[in-house]
């Protein structure tokens, strides 16, 4: 149950908002290895499930967040790793019947010159809006916005011999949903994005007898952002531990801490 919820809350992380009928069929985040000059394309598929007709606006923004569960978009060009200026979209606007399906297409046309190896992101946003209709007030259309999704768009130039930059900023115990979990804040000061996996091994702090090693899920961090990982440690019993925190990317990096580690019995 506690990794349901944890994928979740990993998933929202990326979605933004969730919409009840607007449904994005093919991922919330793109990858691409990209070269000087070249062409990618791309879609992103997507579905009005509910039973009436849905206006549907895309565009792209920055995205960031950090360890505390902020979320911050911007407009685009704001954040100095933006790829939205190699990004174009082949609608901004679409209405969906209800029940249709269809794909927006996308290319990625890179730079000839880059001038720093790394990742490079943005998103798209995927946003259902109220119908268009004549403002009672003023001449005009009003379009008020209802939820939306956010499809990242990340390209790695030159990234093979880079490794991530991972730092670890607080670790604490914490309690959610009546479970007990090791929250463990980790920034990526590096400048490729990683997918890093954190586990703890737990031994009593007398007698240095190993307890446990337990692991959470795994999720995406990119550069400059920094983002809360969870491991449950509700079956660990109340005591003073040593433990040591490992963060291993989908490449095998690992980056350790050793910390001490008191688990009350609240």
């Amino acid at each position: 149950m506690l990794k349901r919820i944890l994928y979740i809350a990993a998933f929202m992380m990326q979605l933004g908002f969730l919409h009840a009928s607007i449904v994005v069929l093919n991922g919330l985040t793109h990858n691409y290895k990209v070269e000087n000059g070249q062409v990618y394309k791309g879609k992103v598929a997507i579905e009005n499930t509910g039973s009436s007709t849905q206006n549907v606006k895309i565009y792209l923004q920055d995205f960031s967040y950090k360890s505390d569960g902020s979320i911050n978009y911007t407009t685009p060009s704001t954040n100095t790793k933006t790829n939205t200026d190699w990004i174009k979209l082949n609608t901004n606007l679409l209405t969906l019947k209800a029940k249709e399906k269809t794909e927006v297409y996308y290319e990625i046309v890179v730079p000839d010159k880059i001038s720093q190896a790394g990742s490079y992101w943005s998103v798209i946003i995927v946003e259902p809006v109220d119908d268009i209709k004549p403002s009672d007030k003023k001449m005009g259309i009003n379009i008020t916005s209802v939820v939306r999704y956010a499809i990242q768009v990340i390209t790695d130039f030159g990234t093979e011999n880079i490794k991530p930059d991972l730092k670890f900023e607080s670790i604490k115990v914490d309690h959610i949903e009546n479970k007990r979990l090791l929250k463990i804040a980790i920034s990526n000061k590096g400048n490729v994005y990683c997918k890093p996996t954190v586990s703890a091994e737990l031994y009593n702090s007398k007698s240095g007898q190993k307890i446990s090693n337990l692991t959470g899920l795994p999720m995406g961090l990119l550069p400059t952002t920094s983002k809360s990982f969870y491991i449950d440690i509700s079956k660990v019993p109340p005591d003073k531990y040593n433990a040591v925190i490992i963060a291993t990317d989908e490449n095998e990096n690992a980056f350790a801490l050793n910390t001490e580690l008191e688990i009350r019995n609240d």
